[in-house]
C-alpha cells in the first residue's frame, strides 16, 4: 500500500500536475482549465491548489479549489481533481482532496461545491447543494452538483453559482 503524502504546489510541480490531468482525461480540457484558472487572479488562491506525492518523491494525484460566488457572496469550487491512472483508487485523490479542504477550512474559508460522482464526493461530507438552495448555472442532475460547509455555525449562501470565467459557464 501506497502512503500519501500531500502539499501545496510548487512552480516545480506545474508540468507534473499537466501530465496528470492529461493522463486521467481523456481530453486536454481539465489541464487547459488549470492553466487558465492560474492566471485569473479572481479565481486562483495560493496554497489551495494540493498535490499528492508518494514516498519516492513521484506526484500522483491533484485537487484545485478556485474562487466561485454564490450570488456574489465567496465560495470554492472544487475542481477538477486528477490522479494519474496507475495510481487510481490507491487514496492519492483523496488524499490531495482532504488536504484542500483542510487547507481550505485554515484560511477561514466555508462552502466548498464541486460537480462530481455521487458516488464519491459524499466520503468527503458533500451532500446535494440544492440542500443549501444553491443551484448550477446550467442543468445538471441534483445528486452531481454538492456543497459542503467547512464551518456548520456560519451561514451559507444561497442562490446560483458563478464560476470563474475559465470554467466557460
Amino acid at each position: 500500500m501506497t502512503i500519501w503524502t500531500a502539499r501545496p504546489e510548487t512552480a516545480d510541480d506545474i508540468t507534473a500536475i499537466r501530465a496528470i490531468n492529461l493522463a486521467a482525461f481523456p481530453t486536454s480540457g481539465e489541464a487547459d482549465l488549470i492553466d487558465a484558472l492560474r492566471t485569473d487572479p479572481k479565481a486562483w488562491i495560493d496554497g489551495l491548489s494540493l498535490v499528492t506525492e508518494g514516498s519516492d518523491g513521484t506526484l500522483a494525484g491533484h485537487a484545485l479549489l478556485t474562487r466561485c460566488h454564490v450570488d456574489g457572496a465567496p465560495a470554492l469550487a472544487l475542481a477538477p481533481c486528477a490522479v494519474r491512472p496507475s495510481a487510481q483508487r490507491t487514496g492519492a485523490g483523496s488524499t490531495a482532496i482532504r488536504a484542500a479542504l483542510d487547507a481550505a477550512r485554515s484560511l477561514g474559508e466555508n462552502l466548498v461545491l464541486v460537480l462530481g460522482h455521487p458516488e464519491y464526493y459524499p466520503r468527503f461530507g458533500f451532500t446535494p447543494a440544492s440542500r443549501f438552495g444553491i443551484r448550477a448555472p446550467f442543468d445538471v442532475p441534483d445528486e452531481a452538483m454538492m456543497a459542503l460547509a467547512l464551518d456548520g455555525t456560519r451561514p451559507v449562501p444561497t442562490g446560483t453559482v458563478q464560476y470563474p470565467a475559465a470554467f466557460g459557464v
